[in-house]
Parts: C-alpha cells; sequence; structure tokens
C-alpha cells in the first residue's frame, strides 16, 4: 500500500511539474493548454520514465550489477548519438572535476 501511496505522490509531483512547464510555454507563445492536455502529457512522460527504468535495470542485471550506473544511463542513450555524447560529455567533465579534488587531498595530506 505505501508504495502505491508512493506512486501517487510521484505521479501528481510529477502533473504539477509539467503543468508549470507547459503554462510557462503557453505564456511565452500566447497559446492555450486544457487540463486534458496536461493530463495526456503527464501520462505519456509517466511511460516513458517507467520504460527507462525498466530499461536501466536490466542493463544493470545482465551486467550482474545491483546497482544502475553511469555506463547504464550511456548504454540507454546509444540510440540517440547527440544524447549520449552530451551525457558522455557531462560524466567526463564530473569524473574530472571529482579526480582534481582527489588529487587536492592527497597532495594537501602530503605536507602536513
Amino acid at each position: 500500500m505505501a508504495e502505491e501511496d508512493d506512486r501517487e505522490r510521484l505521479k501528481s509531483a510529477l502533473w504539477f511539474a509539467v503543468g508549470q512547464i507547459v503554462d510557462e510555454e503557453c505564456l511565452r507563445r500566447n497559446r492555450n493548454a486544457t487540463p486534458q492536455f496536461i493530463g495526456a502529457l503527464t501520462e505519456m512522460v509517466w511511460t516513458q520514465i517507467e520504460n527507462v527504468a525498466i530499461d536501466l535495470e536490466s542493463f544493470a542485471n545482465h551486467a550482474s550489477r545491483p546497482n544502475i550506473t553511469t555506463e547504464d544511463v550511456l548504454l540507454l542513450a546509444r540510440k540517440n548519438p547527440d544524447l549520449q555524447q552530451i551525457m558522455g560529455d557531462f560524466v567526463n567533465e564530473r569524473k574530472g572535476v571529482r579526480e582534481a579534488k582527489m588529487g587536492k587531498s592527497k597532495s594537501a595530506g602530503r605536507r602536513r
């Protein structure tokens, strides 16, 4: 029952977020969107999120890992080379930042 409550809260939060984005775009473009449109768009996004989650779990399971990693996410993006490139660049940038921090903390420890 708690899992169903969590699911409904997440779906409500998604509906709210999608509604805000649609409202902003409607104001920017001087258009209107019906609540039915927002509801249908929310359902479509929810379905996509569920499909992505299933795929990511499958990739991790196939690699005999209990956790989803960045490699799984990059594998998911393989059919969209531009997205995969952007995501790969972001991952590499974050790894560089993390390594730089680790290097600084190791060199600071040596000075003592």
